[in-house]
C-alpha cells in the first residue's frame, strides 16, 4: 500500500473505514467480549464496496454477513474448513448457516474483488497487532508474525501470488507431489487384489481434504467417480489395518526421502537446519479398555497422541519424521514415557534427509535424558526450563541486582553420557518476568537474549498442527491403532504435500523462499477434490 492516499479518493475513503472496523473490533476486545460478538457488533461501512455478485444472483448469503465471516477468518487464520465446524458464527454474523468451504472459497476468489479484500485484511491485520501488542487476552486470533511476514512480502512488491497460478498449474503441481509422496507406502497385498493402494490412497486423500469419516467418505467418492475405481469403506478399513505401524512409519520415511528428491538441487536444504519437536493430541471419547495408545489423566482428558520433527525457520515448512507416543495411564500396563527415546528416534530418522543444526523443544522435553540424547547426536539444542525453587532463587537474585540477563554454567551426568551445558536467563517475551533456557552452546551474556529469540521460530509447528488436524485429518471412531495411526500419518503426509506443491511454484517465480503460502490448503483442497482422479 502506498505510503500517501489522496484524501478524496475511493481507495483513501475505504482505508479509512477498514481501519475504522478494525478499531471496533479491538475495542470490543479490550472490552473483554468475545471476538465473535466484537466482529458482529462493530460497524462495517460498505459504501466504497462492491459485492461481485448483481442483485439477480442466486446466492443465499448476504454480502455483509459474508464480510464478517471473512473478517473473523482473517483474524484468526481459520481454514474454510475449520470455519465450517463453526455453525454458531452464522446467527452474529446475519447468515442463516455457515457455507461449505466451497463457496467459501468461491466467495473469496470470485464475489470479492481486489478492494473488498483489501478492506478485509487490513481491518483484521489491525486487530492482531493491536492484540498482540497490547497484550490484551483474546486466544483465538492468530500470531502476529504471520500478517506481519505477509505484509512484507506485500510491500516489496512481491508479485508472487496464488492468482499468478492457473488451475491446471496448481492441480499439475499437486499431483507431482503426490506421485512422490504416495510411491513411499506399500500394504503388502497381494497383486492380483481388486483395487491396489493407490485406489485406496485416493480416499484417503478425499476423505482428508473434504472432513468425513470412512462410510461417508466412501460413498461421495463413490458417486464421484464410479464404483468401478473405488473401494467401498469397509474394504478401505480392512486395507489400512494392512499397515502396521512400523512399516507405516518406514514408508512415511521413504515417502519424505521422495519429496525432498524433488528439491534437493535447490538451496534451501544444503545448510543444516534448525528443527522443532513437538507432541500433539488427537481427542478419543470411546472406551480406553485395551486401549494402551490412548493417554490421559481423568475421563475427560483422553487423546491419542503424536510427535513430530519440523523443520522450522526460513526454510521449507515440512515434517520429517513422525512417531506415535505411548505412555503410562491408569488404564493399562505401559512403562512410564521415555521422551529421551521418542526424541532419539525423531532425530536419528530426520537426519537421514537434512543436516540438522539446532532443535527447539518445548518444556514437555525439559529433561536430562533428552539434553544428553541431543548431545550424543550432534546436535545442539535450545529448550525453555521448568521453573524450580533453584531458577527461582537465582531469578530473584538477579532482579535484586537489576540485572536482565544472566548465564549459569552447569553439566549433566546420566547413564547415557555426560556433557557441559549453560542455562540461559533473559527476560520473557510475553511480558514482565524471566524465561528460562537450556542449551549446550557456549553462550555468553552479551548474545544470550538475542540467542533465545531463535525460540520464537517454533510458533510455525502450532500453525501445521492447525493445519494438519483442521484441513486434512480424516474423521474415524475406530478404535484399531492402526487405523488412527494411518489417519494421522496421512494427514502429515498431505500437509507435506500441500507445502511441497506451494515449494515448486513459488521456485518458478523467484528463488528467495518464505514461510507464508501463496497457495492456501484451502485452495489445494477445493482444486484437488474438484479433479481428483482425471480423466484418461
Amino acid at each position: 500500500m502506498p505510503d500517501t492516499l489522496d484524501p478524496l479518493s475511493d481507495r483513501s475513503c475505504r482505508m479509512t473505514d477498514a481501519y475504522r472496523t478494525g478499531i471496533g473490533v479491538t475495542e470490543q476486545l479490550r472490552a473483554e467480549n468475545s471476538l465473535i460478538s466484537s466482529v458482529a457488533e462493530s460497524t462495517i461501512r460498505t459504501e466504497y464496496l462492491d459485492d461481485g455478485y448483481p442483485e439477480w444472483h442466486p446466492a443465499p448469503h448476504s454480502f455483509l454477513g459474508m464480510l464478517r465471516l471473512l473478517v473473523y477468518r482473517e483474524i484468526t487464520g481459520d481454514s474454510y474448513r475449520a470455519l465450517t465446524r463453526h455453525q454458531e458464527l452464522a446467527e452474529p454474523f446475519g447468515l442463516n448457516h455457515v457455507p461449505d468451504q466451497s463457496v467459501l472459497s468461491r466467495t473469496w476468489r470470485n464475489r470479492f474483488d481486489d478492494d473488498v479484500r483489501e478492506f478485509i485484511r487490513v481491518a483484521a491485520h489491525f486487530v492482531v497487532k493491536q492484540v498482540h501488542d497490547r497484550e490484551f487476552a483474546a486466544v483465538t486470533v492468530r500470531p502476529k508474525a504471520e500478517v506481519v511476514d505477509e505484509e512484507k512480502r506485500s510491500n516489496e512488491g512481491d508479485e508472487v501470488t496464488g492468482q499468478e497460478f492457473t488451475d491446471e498449474q496448481i492441480y499439475r503441481t499437486t499431483r507431482l507431489a503426490r506421485d512422490h509422496g504416495f510411491d513411499g507406502f506399500d500394504s503388502g497385498r497381494a497383486g492380483n487384489a481388486t483395487y491396489d493402494d493407490t485406489q485406496f490412497f485416493e480416499l484417503q486423500t478425499f476423505m482428508g481434504m473434504v472432513g468425513c469419516g470412512t462410510p461417508q467418505g466412501a460413498t461421495r467418492f463413490r458417486y464421484r467417480h464410479g464404483t468401478d475405481g473405488s473401494p467401498h469403506g469397509d474394504t478401505h478399513l480392512r486395507a489400512v489395518k494392512q499397515f502396521e505401524p512400523d512399516s507405516l512409519i518406514d514408508g512415511f520415511d521413504v515417502a519424505t526421502d521422495r519429496l525432498l528428491s524433488i528439491i534437493e538441487s535447490k538451496a534451501t536444504f544444503r545448510r543444516p537446519v534448525t528443527a522443532a519437536i513437538d507432541i500433539t493430541t488427537v481427542p478419543y471419547y470411546g472406551d480406553v479398555e485395551g486401549m494402551p495408545m490412548v493417554s490421559g489423566l481423568s475421563q475427560d482428558d483422553r487423546a491419542f497422541k503424536f510427535a513430530t520433527l519440523s523443520i522450522v525457520g526460513l526454510n521449507i515448512p515440512l515434517i520429517l519424521a513422525v512417531e506415535p507416543v505411548r505412555e503410562s495411564s491408569a488404564w493399562d500396563e505401559n512403562p512410564s514415557n521415555q521422551i529421551h527415546r521418542v526424541v532419539r528416534r525423531l532425530v536419528t530418522r530426520a537426519k537421514e534427509h537434512v543436516p540438522i543444526e539446532t532443535v527447539l523443544c518445548d518444556r514437555e522435553f525439559d529433561a536430562k535424558r533428552v539434553y544428553q540424547t541431543l548431545s550424543n547426536l550432534g546436535v545442539n539444542y535450545l529448550v525453555p526450563k521448568r521453573i524450580n525453587s533453584t531458577e527461582q532463587e537465582i531469578i530473584e537474585t538477579i532482579e535484586a541486582d537489576r540485572q536482565a540477563v544472566a548465564v549459569e554454567s552447569a553439566s549433566v551426568h546420566v547413564e547415557a553420557g555426560s556433557h557441559s551445558m549453560q542455562f540461559l536467563y533473559v527476560p520473557s517475551t510475553k511480558g514482565d518476568g524471566t524465561t528460562v533456557f537450556a542449551t549446550n552452546l557456549r553462550v555468553g551474556p552479551n548474545e544470550a537474549e538475542t540467542f533465545c529469540r531463535r525460540y520464537s521460530s517454533r510458533w510455525q509447528i502450532e500453525n501445521e498442527y492447525k493445519s494438519i488436524k483442521g484441513d486434512f485429518l480424516a474423521k474415524t471412531s475406530s478404535k484399531d491403532y492402526r487405523v488412527r495411526l494411518f489417519y494421522f500419518v496421512f494427514a502429515v503426509l498431505l500437509y507435506n504435500i500441500w507445502r511441497l506443491t506451494d515449494f515448486l511454484l513459488k521456485a518458478g517465480v523467484d528463488d528467495e523462499m518464505e514461510y507464508a503460502p501463496v497457495l492456501t490448503a484451502g485452495e489445494c483442497i477445493e482444486l484437488v477434490c474438484s479433479a481428483l482422479i482425471p480423466p484418461d
